[in-house]
């Protein structure tokens, strides 16, 4: 299909207008992040049932296009958690409806399929791959860039098409729906930096004050990245990030010679907030410790989880459902320390939640069929409560 290069405010007031009242529009970005701490919005492409464009963010305020995402139309996307936080961002908004090709895969027994792959298989429709080193924030863009970018959106509604019938066949559309709201909904804002340090590899095993340090050490990596618009790697690099947290320097000296430490760090200014978030750590009180959520079953439970966590797997094979759409550990934690959470409503309930609350009430049990190959959950091997 044939797109149009968007770069004036003119142009851009051209395609809201026909978009404000398209029941459905197929949407896709690109972006640039390895350089600044927020991605760098390069390029938005939009589809709908008459036109294809390519908007130029570098060249203009792309904010109209929140008229779009307020109206009644459906944005189609593909694995679009990314994009609508950028959007967010952009935009000061995100779309009233969502429609995610990738999540309607999963309950289709796809799993969670690249667009190259559900193209081909759905459409039969093949997506150039491209040059994933491509710099999008380049400018002029070449014809192949223009043409691998616009093919993204190029058959989302077609696809969206062929998994709509298919999930209609199944009596899945419904679920699907409610998946892609819930994801839609999803608070996506940025952080707070005192939580930072929960992503460090290995934070769940830091003791005493060390938490402490870590999320103060984090937090001032954090901000300082934010203000000077880097990513934090290139305020403190980990490996000096977690030489401080392990044997927290009291003095310049102290810094100097912690490993990744370079001059950067030691110049007055740098090295004394430095340091003084070090102390900030050390004389943290516990109550101010921002502790990260942890899988805090009963540990007695442990057996009846890992059981359970089969019986999933195997539920959601049986199915045809990506497993992460049936249950993730966290919502069978969940289930089974509050009875509430994903599995306690709506259609996983009575797929998995009501099974397991049976199994863990005593009014049901597992047992191993076709010689220990498959698991039974029900009241009892005749009788299979996971039946159908």
């Amino acid at each position: 299909m044939a797109h149009t290069w968007i770069d004036t405010d003119a142009a851009l007031r051209t395609v809201v207008e026909q978009l404000v009242d398209e029941p459905r529009y197929a949407l896709d970005t690109e972006f640039q992040g390895e350089r600044t701490y927020h991605p760098q919005l390069a390029l938005v492409q939009i589809a709908w049932r008459s036109g294809l464009a390519l908007i130029d963010p570098l060249a203009i305020d792309i904010a109209p296009l929140a008229e779009v995402f307020a109206g009644a139309g459906t944005m189609i996307a593909h694995a679009c958690d990314q994009d609508l936080a950028i959007l967010d961002r952009a935009c000061g908004a995100t779309p009233r409806h969502l429609f995610d090709t990738q999540i309607a895969a999963g309950f289709i027994g796809m799993g969670t399929p690249a667009l190259t792959a559900l193209a081909e298989k759905l459409v039969r429709a093949k997506i150039a791959k491209g040059d994933r080193l491509t710099d999008w924030t380049k400018r002029p863009l070449t014809d192949p860039q223009r043409e691998y970018a616009a093919s993204d959106v190029e058959h989302l509604l077609a696809i969206t098409d062929e998994l709509e019938r298919e999930l209609i066949e199944r009596g899945r559309l419904d679920w699907a729906r409610d998946e892609c709201e819930s994801r839609r909904i999803r608070p996506r804002g940025k952080a707070e930096p005192e939580v930072a340090w929960w992503r460090i590899k290995g934070s769940r095993q830091f003791r005493g004050k060390t938490r402490g340090v870590a999320q103060e050490v984090c937090a001032w990596r954090e901000r300082a990245a934010e203000r000077s618009d880097i990513p934090s790697r290139f305020v403190l690099p980990d490996l000096a990030l977690m030489g401080i947290i392990q044997k927290p320097p009291k003095t310049k000296d102290d810094l100097n010679s912690v490993r990744g430490i370079d001059g950067r760090h030691t110049k007055d200014a740098v090295a004394l907030d430095l340091l003084a978030a070090v102390q900030r750590g050390l004389d943290l009180a516990p109550d101010d410790l921002r502790v990260p959520d942890r899988d805090d079953t009963d540990r007695t439970l442990g057996p009846a989880v890992s059981v359970i966590s089969a019986w999933l797997q195997q539920r959601s094979h049986e199915l045809e459902l990506e497993s992460q759409l049936l249950a993730t550990r966290a919502d069978l934690v969940d289930l089974l320390n509050t009875g509430a959470g994903r599995l306690a409503e709506g259609w996983r309930a009575e797929l998995v939640g009501e099974p397991i609350r049976a199994l863990m009430d005593g009014r049901a049990a597992i047992t191993l069929a076709s010689g220990g190959r498959r698991i039974v959950l029900g009241d009892s091997a005749e009788h299979s409560l996971d039946a159908g």
